[in-house]
């Protein structure tokens, strides 16, 4: 109570008595009024941005990192968009120069990882666009005519996936390489072939080695089809209806690289979450392989089976059993590969209920899939590094838990002789119930795809045949024509 009359005395520039006390009182009130209201606008305020914070936050999430990734596949495709927009007069010659000479300073920003997306930016688009802006003024601002983020986000996604899908062809194609050569160099060394997880006929390194090959043949099918999909182009769809512009889809296609445009506007945006399945198709196909060959090398390796060996270094020991030499990085492998396996079903959950059109869960896909295609592109690379230091153990069927092997040897070796199959069967039978079978340890296989005739040369054709379908040079010389001059040459 004091402090209020103090503070209204001093408000007042004099004492509180007599009349003064009501006109100060007034006063006061009305001061008190304003102060009030004022402190509820401030809340509001403050209350309201508090909101607006949450919500970005929660709504953005990892999308500038993973936007960050995209900023070389928007350069492109603002370079292409702005060149059409200067064809169809949307854009001066003059302000076409100035547009282009600015982008590909900024691309080389990008190249040289001096790029980031500031933290009031929503989107790399909005990045690159606002330094345009800042650099030509309303010049910087035409570039988006005929364009939507939606459209924009597509073109650069699907130029990014290029991009990934042929640095994971190529790392398959050296672990393929790498596949094939082991399989000749080993290809007379035998190893016992399994069934059930029971010992059942002679196989060799050869074959083993080169199924794994011929299983990333069937993979890069797959890639190529997801490939042929990602390679259309969706810009000029805009939000997915079109536009009033008289753009010339055609020539942003030729620009970038594209086999052909993505002709339906809105089958165009239909394609987002649907490019990524099926490229996450493709990349599950080759952690299927990877996965069951990781899962052999850690049995291979253990001590029960002991048919291949690692140096030291590329296994890991135990803190209490000194003995240990434990296939971490297979086991890695094997648990990327399950999870990359996943992956597929992990978009289809995204995308699954969702009607026609852009909707913000689509922006969760580029988690998913981003850190994904980095996954794939390590495994096959630390696979092929593990297989340059492989042993090879030539001396397994020495053993005599493994004479089994040859029973079907035997029994074909009587059939040759002219005994029927059903009793040569029998007679091989009785010999291994008696105990009096003695084999042969000879294998006489010559039919395609047996120990004695592996096909290398039939399968390496088969992926060579496969990978020059991509048309990856096509793309390449496209990007570097939009890009020339970009290191100021």
């Amino acid at each position: 109570m004091k402090l209020w009359a103090k503070n209204s005395r001093n408000a007042a520039g004099n004492n509180i008595d007599g009349n003064n006390v009501d006109n100060n009182n007034t006063d006061s009130n009305k001061n008190n009024g304003n102060t009030a209201a004022d402190k509820n606008s401030t809340t509001k305020n403050t209350s309201t941005e508090s909101a607006a914070a949450k919500v970005e936050t929660f709504t953005v999430g990892q999308d500038r990192e993973m936007d960050e990734l995209l900023a070389e596949s928007d350069l492109l495709g603002s370079l292409a968009h702005t060149r059409m927009l200067e064809s169809i007069g949307l854009l001066t010659p003059q302000e076409l120069a100035q547009v282009q000479k600015e982008l590909k300073i900024i691309l080389q920003t990008i190249r040289e990882k001096n790029f980031a997306i500031a933290p009031d930016v929503e989107d790399v688009h909005s990045q690159i666009e606002l330094l345009l802006t800042e650099r030509l003024g309303d010049t910087g601002k035409k570039i988006h005519s005929g364009r939507s983020r939606n459209d924009q986000v597509l073109v650069d996604l699907r130029i990014f996936l290029r991009h990934e899908i042929a640095e994971i062809v190529t790392a398959t194609k050296q672990l393929f390489d790498r596949l094939q050569s082991l399989s000749e160099q080993h290809k007379n060394t035998l190893m016992p072939g399994y069934t059930h997880l029971q010992v059942a006929m002679p196989s060799s390194f050869g074959l083993w080695f080169g199924a794994y090959a011929e299983s990333l043949v069937d993979d890069m099918q797959l890639m190529l089809a997801a490939w042929r999909i990602v390679n259309r182009n969706p810009l000029g769809s805009a939000a997915g209806y079109g536009s009033s512009f008289p753009l010339d889809r055609e020539m942003t296609t030729r620009l970038l690289g594209f086999d052909s445009p993505a002709y339906n506007a809105v089958y165009a945006q239909m394609g987002r979450g649907k490019s990524e399945r099926i490229v996450a198709q493709a990349v599950s196909s080759i952690a299927a392989t990877l996965g069951k060959f990781a899962m052999d090398n850690t049995l291979f390796l253990n001590q029960n089976f002991a048919f291949i060996s690692y140096p030291d270094s590329l296994t890991t020991g135990s803190s209490i059993m000194p003995h240990k030499k434990n296939p971490d990085v297979w086991e890695i492998t094997r648990g990327k590969c399950n999870l990359l396996q996943a992956l597929p079903g992990t978009i289809a959950m995204l995308t699954t209920n969702l009607p026609l059109g852009y909707h913000r869960d689509l922006q969760l896909l580029k988690e998913v899939l981003f850190p994904a295609l980095q996954d794939t592109k390590r495994v096959l690379e630390m696979a092929d590094y593990m297989l340059a230091h492989i042993g090879v153990n030539s001396d397994i069927l020495d053993d005599p838990r493994y004479s089994y092997l040859f029973s079907v040897e035997s029994v074909n070796a009587l059939v040759l002789a002219g005994v029927p199959f059903r009793d040569a069967y029998r007679t091989v039978g009785a010999e291994i119930e008696n105990g009096s079978y003695k084999p042969e340890k000879q294998v006489h296989h010559t039919h395609t795809g047996s120990i004695g005739n592996l096909a290398n040369d039939r399968i390496a054709e088969l992926m060579s045949q496969t990978l020059k379908q991509f048309d990856f040079e096509k793309v390449e010389a496209a990007e570097a024509a939009l890009c020339r001059n970009a290191d100021g040459e």
